[in-house]
């Protein structure tokens, strides 16, 4: 029997997300740090795709099935969805406080991997806790809070990264295949914020019980043996699949050339304005940071104001719009070669990412079954993770072969894809069964 939930208060859905502040300052991070630090350790250019590779992997695994496992969890002292969020975000601190003492390259790709463990480990089962207490109608207001904080945790990331290089980048001497210190104090920063604001959620907000249907289901399970507890998140996953709804598929498809884009654009922002200003590495981080800022403050802004716009024309309109205006920002990027006005963009972007980060998880929660919700948010991002790997192995070749080895064709490649995303996020409406809903 479906449990009746109570609307919650604009305070506690702030408390409830709050958590999501310290996994995407690690994100954040991880956009706009790692692949400097990659450049800073000796890796050259095309091989930055490959060595981002573990985010596409580790998504693709870990986060189905965490979300399965957390569909069969219950704890009466730790709850459901709690205890894999505390343990990722335990592991994604230790790996950020080690990660700018890499002394080599491989060691810093491994640290990469683990860090990506802990945050995928935290994530999926953070929006399916969302989705678990909130009715449908506060869904909306959920989710786009979500991605305010999404926005919040990368803008503090990317402004530390701007403010120690400012405060600190010239009294520290470049060494290469060093890692400049004062990039230092930024992973700091985030190993304490990734566990502090975890605690701040959980201690906060409690999670509503599991019904005594659901309940029963659970105790079975644990009774089972070993083995078959082991292959079960793997079951879940693909029955999962099987009876998925029209909708996930369609929306697989726009995040195929949505996430593919924006991979290229993290890994090859920064030598972007090495190719066009004419920047060394630090200058470059610096200002691929300040591009992050900027459409990170936007997304904070404009979060909560898509609420009623989505209510109004529709979450597909919306979504469609605002990946055409990140197309425009990467094809006019390229082509400014002032460092304050090639912040204007960034505009369009942060309006982009908002969207990106809010409506489709809101449209997935009201398609997908409440008991089932853990699994198809892991779901949902093995197909944000996996047009990532594609990406990882395809775009290496890609951009030294037919784009030149030029990150200027790299961001307008992208840019292409954006629009191509969004032409398939027009065919967002679905049907009107139980499970296919025109959202």
């Amino acid at each position: 029997m479906q449990l009746t939930k109570p609307s919650l208060s604009f305070w506690q859905i702030f408390n409830m997300n709050v958590g999501f502040l310290g996994i995407q300052y690690s994100f954040g991070l991880q956009q706009t740090a790692i692949n400097p630090i990659f450049l800073y350790l000796g890796a050259p250019e095309d091989m930055l795709p490959i060595l981002n590779i573990a985010g596409p992997v580790t998504g693709l695994v870990v986060q189905p099935i965490i979300g399965a496992m957390s569909d069969k969890t219950w704890s009466p002292r730790w709850g459901r969805r709690k205890p894999y969020f505390l343990i990722g975000a335990l592991i994604g601190s230790i790996c950020l406080f080690m990660f700018p003492s890499s002394p080599v390259l491989w060691f810093a790709v491994g640290l990469l991997w683990i860090l990506d463990v802990g945050n995928n480990m935290a994530m999926e089962p953070y929006r399916a806790f969302v989705g678990d207490k909130l009715p449908e109608k506060q869904f909306s207001l959920g989710y786009q809070m979500q991605s305010l904080f999404v926005g919040a945790g990368i803008l503090l990331a990317n402004g530390s990264i701007v403010l120690f290089q400012y405060l600190f980048g010239d009294e520290t001497i470049e060494v290469a295949g060093s890692i400049p210190t004062w990039l230092y104090y930024s992973f700091y920063i985030g190993g304490i914020l990734s566990i502090t604001t975890i605690l701040w959620s959980v201690l906060r907000t409690p999670e509503i019980p599991p019904t005594d249907e659901e309940l029963e289901e659970i105790n079975r399970a644990k009774d089972k043996p070993l083995g078959t507890r082991i292959a079960k998140p793997f079951t879940e996953i693909k029955e999962a699949i099987q009876k998925m709804p029209t909708f996930l598929w369609k929306l697989g498809a726009v995040y195929l050339f949505q996430w593919y884009a924006l991979f290229v654009y993290w890994q090859y922002i920064t030598p972007l304005f090495m190719n066009t200003l004419g920047y060394s590495t630090s200058e470059a981080a610096s200002q691929s940071a300040q591009m992050s800022l900027t459409y990170n403050i936007v997304t904070m802004v404009v979060a909560l104001g898509l609420v009623p716009l989505t209510l109004r024309f529709g979450g597909k309109k919306v979504y469609a719009i605002s990946l055409v205006g990140t197309a425009i920002a990467l094809f006019t990027i390229p082509f400014i070669e002032d460092s304050l006005l090639v912040l204007a963009p960034m505009v369009l972007f942060g309006v982009g990412w908002a969207a990106m980060m809010g409506i489709p998880y809101t449209m997935v929660s009201k398609v997908v079954p409440q008991e089932r919700r853990g699994v198809y948010m892991g779901i949902l991002n093995m197909m944000i993770v996996i047009p990532m790997g594609i990406e990882t192995l395809t775009f290496g070749p890609i951009y030294k072969y037919l784009l030149g080895g030029n990150a200027v064709n790299a961001m307008l490649f992208a840019g292409i894809f954006f629009v191509i995303a969004a032409v398939l996020a027009m065919r967002l409406n679905v049907g009107r069964d139980k499970t296919d809903i025109d959202l």
